[in-house]
């Protein structure tokens, strides 16, 4: 996500620092390949020239120009004109009055409507509201199935209609008297869609919206499509008259050009952003951290917050430990690839990350799902002694854990070095020092693996 952007960012910055000096002719250079950045990134025209614009003023300014660090001034400018394209401040889902509150999630056909509205369940559930669904797509069984599935899964209420509600009027009117009547504070509203824009859809939206009176109208787009999703996005605000935006697959595409345009031309705040396909890869949209992102800062608030809520206290507090008094066996190398599973891929716990020193090396580090799959079963297939103290396993040893794990030997070679590499690498993590490093020793990420 951004990964274009924030590596031709950080070259143009670069470039300045090398200067020594600004003039009002490198500051003209550093612009002109920004404006190109941003346009490679699929920005909107018209949101880059605005966002050049409103930096060039500030950084041409004889302050800036003559201080002492011009490029670091120059870098606040454009993070905080950066911040202001975005949306300036978290825009929050709101309250009715008198629950429950009604959120219409609306969007084209194939954008992940479904998807989004099971993931933005669960997400409010994880955060004290009590959500139940409703499917109104008559039109398409299969996305109604969809949600009852994803609700299924996710242990999560939905209202599946009577035989006689075959009306999208009928089923969301009876799923907010369900709601009203079970107690739950929520009703998400999962609308039809068009492969485009047409009449009957937005004859259908509008004639829900009157009579539901949502409290949100939630547009989900497809981040790929890039301008597109923001032409979509604009079109459904003017003739439905949205409230946030819901951007999907945003894990999925490096340029970022519509998560950049998309406040810019709708006027409406960017919500959530989908980055995964997993139930909890939906994650609030906040203009401050994706702009430290996107200029090589990082994003520690948002990994700490993720770190928090995934990993135990005490468990992280013991592998610190250990880690400290140099015992972090192989038992605890696979416990924490177990943990990794549930943060989400490596790439997205890095980009989170500050660009600066051993972090740049690991930008284009994966693990996936089956890599992790494997190292379980290898070191499941080794005795205590073994996981205990690596240094036992000789060659007969290896043979014996790849039978048993249906790996190779080279594959158990593999690990022991990657482990190795892993262990060398966390305990300089969690020996750093100041926030960063202490922050970093709490998270126990196996660095090595997967290089």
């Amino acid at each position: 996500m951004f990964d274009n952007l924030s590596d031709k960012l950080q070259r143009v910055f670069k470039n300045l620092r090398g200067e020594g000096k600004l003039s009002a002719e490198n500051m003209e250079a550093a612009l002109r390949e920004i404006r190109l950045a941003l346009l490679e990134a699929d920005v909107h025209f018209r949101v880059a020239k605005q966002f050049i614009d409103a930096v060039k003023e500030k950084a041409m300014g004889q302050d800036v120009l003559t201080a002492l660090s011009p490029t670091q001034q120059v870098v606040k400018i454009v993070r905080e004109e950066m911040v202001k394209m975005l949306g300036q401040h978290q825009a929050r889902l709101r309250d009715a009055n008198e629950p429950p509150s009604v959120y219409m999630i609306v969007g084209l056909q194939g954008s992940g409507k479904t998807t989004s509205t099971g993931k933005l369940a669960r997400w409010l559930s994880k955060n004290g509201k009590s959500p139940i669904m409703v499917s109104v797509d008559v039109y398409r069984p299969a996305a109604r199935k969809q949600l009852a599935v994803l609700a299924r899964d996710l242990k999560l209420p939905i209202y599946e209609g009577k035989p006689e509600e075959v009306k999208p009027l009928d089923l969301a009117r009876s799923a907010r008297t369900e709601a009203t009547h079970t107690g739950r504070d929520v009703l998400l509203v999962d609308t039809a869609g068009r492969l485009h824009i047409d009449d009957e859809l937005m004859t259908e939206l509008t004639q829900l919206k009157e009579s539901l009176n949502p409290t949100e109208i939630l547009f989900v787009a497809d981040a790929m499509t890039g301008q597109d999703a923001v032409k979509s996005a604009d079109e459904f605000h003017k003739r439905l008259g949205i409230t946030g935006i819901i951007l999907t697959k945003m894990d999925g595409d490096a340029r970022g050009g519509a998560a950049l345009s998309i406040r810019a031309v709708t006027g409406q705040p960017l919500k959530f952003v989908g980055v995964g396909e997993k139930s909890d890869a939906l994650e609030p949209f906040h203009p401050d951290r994706v702009a430290q992102r996107i200029l090589g800062m990082g994003d520690m608030l948002s990994l700490i917050e993720k770190v928090t809520g995934e990993i135990d206290q005490k468990q992280a507090e013991e592998m610190q430990r250990k880690l400290i008094e140099d015992e972090f066996t192989l038992a605890d190398f696979r416990d924490q690839m177990k943990q990794l599973r549930k943060l989400g891929s490596l790439e997205s716990i890095l980009g989170m990350m500050p660009k600066l020193g051993t972090l740049k090396e690991l930008k284009d580090a994966k693990v996936d799902d089956k890599e992790i799959t494997r190292v379980v079963a290898i070191i499941d297939s080794m005795t205590e002694k073994e996981r205990a103290n690596h240094m036992i396993i000789n060659g007969a040893r290896r043979r014996r854990i790849a039978k048993g794990s249906g790996t190779s030997v080279q594959e158990v070679n593999n690990l022991l070095k990657q482990y190795a590499q892993a262990r060398k690498m966390m305990k300089s993590f969690s020996g750093g020092g100041g926030f960063l490093g202490k922050r970093l020793g709490k998270l126990k990420l196996p660095m090595g693996f997967g290089q």
